[in-house]
């Protein structure tokens, strides 16, 4: 016989199991008895709850309870308790969900349904963000029309009709996923054009003006051509693939203006010959507006001569890399340095077509030598840093003094010609700068022998989010908001708000950081205005305390929309119209109204106002809990809460706080490829077929709303993350095993009814199997409080999923079905099970209920068919709560730990069984445990007061303790015969093992229990006679 040892075991052992008789061992059998015939006396599991769900059956009809109804429920009846607070991030009124919704409202919802379990009253208002170009641009699809050709007031009423009817549709949408909020109230959720809103917002804009934050400048901004309007940093997306026609071009240093010993010298050297400055540019249209050419004053410069003995100044550290522009048989004739070059004197690139006056090099800290050529074109009214650098040099005392050639549809204007010439500009006015304009610019540098040389590039480059079309940089009188000043409150706020995860808190501190003003104005006609007052005659902007308090004060009466259709004169303060006019129509004509609207940014970023003072609780530090969204937000939502908050912060004593405590990202959902979601790819995931299922039901089956928020509940949702026909199927099968528990579970312990006259076994009298199963499930619980309180949800159904499949289906289930369905109903040892199976399942169901709602209040139903109130309204009892901490029973689960090791040795010997054809089922064997003569330790001692219980652990027909003494006195013989030996677990001495052997049963089948335990005379086994008889 072959011996499979686990371990080393004692040679004498082996001697003796080596030597056991091989005599056929032939077990009796019953004959001519029906095998059926006490499957009616058998406890078998009934229940209703199907394996697999039909959402229609098993979520729609419990849907109303678990979401609107829950929802009034809480809010009315938890009037006094401690509160939770989310707040919604607003996502736009525009088009049908897709699975960044998805994930995003079932995160939320899964938050709340964990704080409402824990008793809390939860405050969660869904809100939407209405204005912008996303909706203004559907409502003139939908009319047919362009922005031009229709007027703005018809504009605003269709696309005020949109928002109001796409609301409508995602209501239903957010509604299907199970998401628990008053979806029928318009209090119990928020919408950004709702006339408290709007007047909300304009008092906090009104407190920010008073402050003296709010300003209006003409400067360069993000401009969106295709949107006609201004954007802030969070409205762009950066490509990596743009592609740009850069240009290399020459420009002339006026020889004849220069105090710089060296310049003089290197004029002197080159006789008649140009200097020329070499400049590189990616955006060619920009260069008729340049007033300057920088250099940083601490890098090398070269001067150069080519063969063709043109002079040309460019960095040192560039020279290697320039090679090809400057051409072979280029030497270098002097050096320089950048504080040489500062102001020396060049001759404007277009001046030969019309006079103009010359421009000088300039200091720059921003300049380089990692690309171009050192020497930068400064067009302050088109960069960010040009502007700066010469604001810092005092040169733009009036920012009237920018050259600016662009139009507010991102065109040249015809003042283009001022710096062209009048014949030129033909061929460049009207046309777009990022378009023929650009390409009409470097045909003139062509036919002036300016443009050097031509480079295709593909960098990095701003596009609109809303459009996804590229922007430029341009210079536009906009109001902004000054945020130097309160930028560190925003960042000692953030010291006191929770990050999850914690590397995102770096990402927002950096944005605010980098930020020195928001610009707020949009030229969109779809918005809140920015309630300023034009002095015509002067061309003076009024915005100020005064003036906002008489314009609010008149918009609060008549409705925001007032402020467009109003006269002006109704939104002039007295005392202001009395010192600049003498009648109404003389006001008409000196007065407009500001057409700008702000920022959508400034609209949904007021929405922590609408928290003060909720139920009269004053006293909140923060007044949201959690705020969760993506990380795109960081530029966004997040930051612009932040700002309005601080920002209008009016009590000088305290110190202004965040608007919320606990602040969450998630990323972004991508195809099972990791590739990002598009029409043009055609891999789009639509939530909705997810839960209703696609036209063909074999490729696009309807998994439920369960089984989609279960895969929100299991990916690392703060990285981006895939979905797919593949993760979708995975996920379903997780919920086929949670249902498969469940059941077992229900069919066991029946309804509620069922178990009113229960008499449940109790703690101190569970074998050892409950105790570590009720040890299992407080371990279950307490993780399962650690990731819902740190929302870490993977971990839950991490715990979850392995308390399901490894420690009741793989272990509980399988050794205690013999018991519930062969015992009596009475008996100790299966109302020890039930009890336990009871608890199982109330735990459970606590546990997974905020994932899955709907399965919880299947079970609710099935369990309790009598009530008419959801599962959540009953809240989370705890296991420590009913029976104390005496349920974390470390005793118990080192005690069967040691046994489950015996137990797979025992498991793998029936299989090598099995394999062998020697068994069909585990029934049919027996198992001894030999242990070495006067061998004694506590391992010893648990398998002897566990020796009843072995045979239950192994499903055998029997097991039984032996010493090797005992091995030669049995004179039965077994047909066949399995061994292995172990070390003794907890025995430091290696020398000491066990041996374990599997061989046939001894006694005959049961036909009820199938068990081999029956005697040959007697029709059932001692157990099953007792339990039918």
């Amino acid at each position: 016989m072959t011996i499979w040892t686990l371990c080393p075991g004692r040679s004498q052992l082996f001697l003796l199991l080596s030597r056991a008789p091989r005599n056929r061992f032939y077990a009796s059998t019953l004959s001519g008895l029906d095998a059926k015939a006490f499957s009616k006396t058998l406890l078998l599991p009934k229940t209703t709850f199907p394996l697999w769900a039909d959402p229609a059956k098993s979520e729609e009809p419990h849907r109303k309870r678990t979401t609107e109804d829950l929802y009034r429920w809480q809010w009315e009846q938890r009037r006094g308790k401690p509160s939770f607070v989310l707040h919604d991030g607003p996502p736009y009124a525009n088009g049908d969900l897709h699975m960044g919704h998805a994930l995003n409202k079932i995160l939320k919802d899964i938050i709340v349904r964990s704080q409402l379990m824990l008793g809390k009253r939860v405050n969660y208002l869904p809100g939407w963000d209405c204005h912008g170009l996303p909706i203004e641009n559907k409502a003139l699809q939908e009319l047919g029309k362009d922005s031009r050709s229709v007027d703005p007031t018809t504009i605003r009423e269709a696309a005020n009709t949109t928002a109001l009817r796409e609301i409508s549709s995602q209501k239903s949408q957010f509604w299907s996923f199970g998401v628990m909020a008053d979806w029928g109230s318009n209090e119990a959720t928020y919408r950004t054009l709702d006339h408290n809103y709007e007047m909300r917002q304009l008092r906090i804009f009104r407190k920010m003006v008073e402050k003296g934050l709010i300003c209006r400048r003409y400067r360069p901004v993000h401009f969106s051509p295709s949107s006609r309007s201004a954007l802030a940093e969070a409205e762009l997306i950066y490509k990596d693939d743009h592609v740009s026609h850069s240009v290399f071009v020459n420009f002339d240093l006026d020889k004849n203006n220069t105090k710089n010993e060296k310049l003089q010298a290197l004029f002197a050297s080159v006789g008649n010959e140009p200097v020329k400055v070499l400049v590189w540019t990616t955006t060619p249209w920009t260069l008729t507006a340049n007033m300057g050419i920088a250099v940083h004053p601490d890098l090398e410069y070269v001067v150069t001569r080519s063969a063709a003995n043109e002079v040309v100044i460019v960095s040192k550290e560039r020279l290697e890399a320039l090679a090809e522009i400057l051409g072979e048989g280029t030497e270098v004739v002097a050096e320089l340095t950048g504080s040489d070059l500062v102001g020396a004197v060049y001759h404007p690139i277009f001046s030969s077509l019309t006079a103009q006056a010359s421009f000088k090099v300039v200091p720059a800290s921003h300049v380089t030598s990692d690309s171009g050529t050192g020497l930068v074109h400064c067009a302050p009214a088109h960069g960010a840093e040009d502007y700066h650098a010469f604001h810092s040099l005092d040169l733009l005392s009036n920012p009237d003094d920018m050259i600016c050639h662009v139009d507010g549809e991102g065109k040249f204007s015809h003042d283009v010609a001022n710096v062209l010439g009048f014949e030129a500009a033909k061929d460049v006015e009207g046309k777009e700068v990022l378009g023929d304009g650009s390409k009409a610019i470097v045909n003139i540098l062509k036919r002036l022998n300016r443009l050097v040389k031509i480079k295709r590039i593909k960098h990095r480059y701003p596009y609109d989010w809303k459009t996804d079309k590229p922007i430029i940089v341009t210079a536009t009188s906009q109001w902004f908001a000054n945020l130097d000043e309160i930028k560190d409150n925003a960042l000692e706020a953030l010291h006191r708000v929770s990050f999850y995860p914690p590397q995102s808190r770096n990402r927002l501190e950096s944005f605010i950081r980098a930020r020195s003003e928001w610009c707020i104005s949009r030229q969109r006609v779809w918005g809140v205005p920015i309630p300023s007052l034009h002095h015509i005659p002067t061309d003076t902007a009024y915005l100020d305390n005064m003036t906002l308090e008489h314009i609010l004060s008149v918009l609060e009466e008549k409705g925001v929309a007032y402020w467009w259709t109003g006269p002006v004169e109704a939104f002039i303060p007295l005392s202001l119209l009395t010192s600049t006019a003498t009648n109404q129509d003389e006001a008409r004509k000196m007065w407009k109204k500001g057409t700008d609207t702000m920022d959508v940014w400034f609209d949904s970023g007021t929405s922590w106002s609408m928290l003060q003072n909720l139920d009269g609780e004053k006293h909140r530090e923060f007044l949201a809990d959690v705020c969760l969204e993506g990380s795109d937000q960081h530029r966004g939502w997040f930051q612009s809460q932040l700002l309005t908050k601080v920002g209008s912060h009016s009590d000088t004593l305290t110190t202004p706080s965040s608007p919320y405590r606990d602040l969450i990202t998630h990323g972004m959902v991508l195809d099972e490829s990791g590739k990002k979601m598009s029409k043009s790819l055609g891999n789009i995931v639509s939530p909705m077929t997810i839960i209703h299922g696609g036209k063909d039901k074999k490729k696009d089956p309807a998994y439920g709303a369960d089984v989609l928020r279960l895969w929100v509940a299991t990916v690392e949702y703060w990285r981006d993350m895939a979905i797919g026909p593949k993760i979708l199927s995975q996920a379903a099968e997780t919920m086929r095993k949670i249902r498969n528990s469940t059941r077992f579970l229900l069919g066991n312990i029946s309804d509620g009814a069922a178990l009113t006259d229960f008499d449940r076994v109790p703690r101190e009298q569970l074998g050892l199997a409950e105790r570590y199963v009720m040890h299992e499930l407080y371990t279950l619980q307490q993780t399962a409080f650690e990731g819902y309180a740190t929302y870490n949800f993977p971990k839950v159904m991490s715990a979850l999923g392995h308390f399901a499949n490894i420690t009741l289906s793989s272990l509980y289930f399988d050794i205690t079905k013999d018991c519930l369905y062969a015992n009596s109903t009475n008996s100790f040892e299966r109302r020890a099970v039930v009890t336990v199976l009871e608890q199982i399942s109330e735990t459970m169901t606590a546990v997974y209920a905020p994932i899955l709602p709907h399965l919880a209040e299947e079970v609710h139903a099935i369990r309790h068919p009598e009530s008419k109130s959801s599962f959540f309204a009953k809240g989370w009892s705890p296991l420590a709560c009913i029976k104390g901490p005496e349920w974390e029973d470390h005793e118990a689960y080192a005690r069967m730990k040691d046994l489950l090791k015996i137990r797979t040795i025992v498991l793998s010997l029936l299989e090598q069984a099995r394999g062998d054809k020697r068994i069909k089922s585990s029934l049919e064997a027996e198992v001894d445990i030999i242990l070495p003569d006067s061998l004694s330790s506590p391992f010893v001692d648990l398998l002897y007061s566990q020796e009843s219980f072995l045979k239950t652990l192994f499903i055998t027909s029997e097991a039984q303790i032996l010493d090797e003494g005992s091995l030669g006195t049995d004179s039965e013989v077994p047909e066949w015969l399995y061994n292995a030996s172990t070390a003794i677990p907890g025995s430091e001495d290696l020398s000491e093992s066990i041996a374990i052997r599997v061989r046939p049963a001894r006694a005959s089948k049961c036909p009820r229990c199938w068990s081999y335990t029956r005697e040959d005379e007697d029709t059932l086994c001692p157990r099953c006679d007792e339990v039918v008889n």
